[in-house]
Formats: structure tokens, C-alpha cells, sequence
């Protein structure tokens, strides 16, 4: 019984300290905004050393592949072709509008999502686990890490709001005969 008394009257100080330390209960306090949290990214992939590299890019629309798109046709930050990124894929932003086209997030099962038109960038679709991107007349032919760049983009955005798991067909075709098909098992992971 002594050890236990002993520990009492070490633990009884600081016991009474901390129930009268003198501050009141409150309310809510209201004070600013809402807490903002994270931000959402999406991966965009440009080129380092002839390899696929995914950069997290801000954005306003997760799981959108049309935005990620607009995002790799602008090209890499100053901040990143200091990090020796590039890309393969034509288009920077006087070359191409901000007007680019998106898939929608979760489309009706049983049929396509209506392809939406940009003159001047290109349109995403998607159908079951498949994209569809049309490039715009002018682009042609791209080389195989230029279409790997769109490939792994889109899907990479796509994914993000669809967690299946399942390897993503993506096509990327210019409207003038040329297409590239592929899956999205090869892109390096973000």
C-alpha cells in the first residue's frame, strides 16, 4: 500500500494543475474559411533521358484526360526543363488553345461518350474500358514516346476516377489515316 500511496502524491499535483488551469469552455468560435485540404493532381508525363517520367501536376478537375492533355500540350515548366524534361509532343500554348476537349468521368455503361469537338485541340472519348483521342489536322504522324506521353497521360487522369485496375486501351488517332493503339500496362507508375 505504501508504493501506491507514493504514486498518489505524485500524480495528485499534477492532476489538480491541469483541472484548474483556468480556461473557460467555449463554443464553436468561427474563424475564416473552410479548411482547404490537399489539392488534387493528376499525372502528366514528359520526357527525361528518352524515358516516360510522371509529373504531378495541381488540378481543378481530377480524372479528367482532356485537362491532363491541355496540360502536357503546354509543354514543361521552366522549373522542370531545369530538371532536363521535355516532351515529344507538338504544341505549345500560341499553337494550342485552352479549348480541348474532355471525357466525361463515368459514362452510361452501354454506350459511347459523344465525342466533343475543339478546333484547335483534341477530343477524348470513351467507351467501355477504351479512350479514344482525336488529334487535331496538322498534328500527323507522332513518334512512338510522343504517343506514349498522350497514352500514358490520359489513361493516368482517367484512372484517377475510375480505380478498376483493369489495363486502359487507349487510341490516338490524327483524323487523316494515322493511329497508334496501346494499353497502359507499359506506363511508368506515378
Amino acid at each position: 500500500m505504501k508504493a501506491a500511496h507514493r504514486v498518489w502524491m505524485l500524480i495528485a499535483p499534477a492532476f489538480f494543475a491541469l483541472s484548474a488551469c483556468g480556461i473557460p469552455t467555449t463554443g464553436v468560435v468561427e474563424a475564416g474559411g473552410p479548411a482547404s485540404g490537399i489539392k488534387p493532381t493528376t499525372p502528366v508525363y514528359f520526357v527525361r533521358d528518352g524515358a516516360l517520367v510522371a509529373v504531378p501536376r495541381t488540378t481543378d478537375k481530377p480524372g479528367d484526360a482532356g485537362a491532363a492533355l491541355q496540360m502536357l500540350l503546354i509543354g514543361p515548366t521552366s522549373t522542370e526543363v531545369d530538371e532536363h524534361l521535355s516532351t515529344e509532343v507538338p504544341g505549345k500554348p500560341a499553337e494550342m488553345p485552352q479549348a480541348l476537349a474532355t471525357a466525361a468521368p463515368e459514362p452510361a455503361p452501354a454506350s459511347p461518350t459523344p465525342e466533343r469537338t475543339s478546333p484547335d485541340g483534341p477530343t477524348v472519348s470513351l467507351h467501355d474500358n477504351a479512350l479514344s483521342i482525336r488529334l487535331p489536322p496538322g498534328f500527323g504522324a507522332l513518334s512512338r514516346l510522343a504517343t506514349e506521353q498522350l497514352i500514358c497521360t490520359a489513361a493516368a487522369a482517367h484512372r484517377m476516377g475510375d480505380l478498376s485496375g483493369n489495363a486502359m486501351t487507349v487510341t490516338v488517332s490524327d483524323g487523316g489515316g494515322w493511329h497508334a493503339e496501346e494499353t497502359d500496362e507499359n506506363c511508368p507508375e506515378s
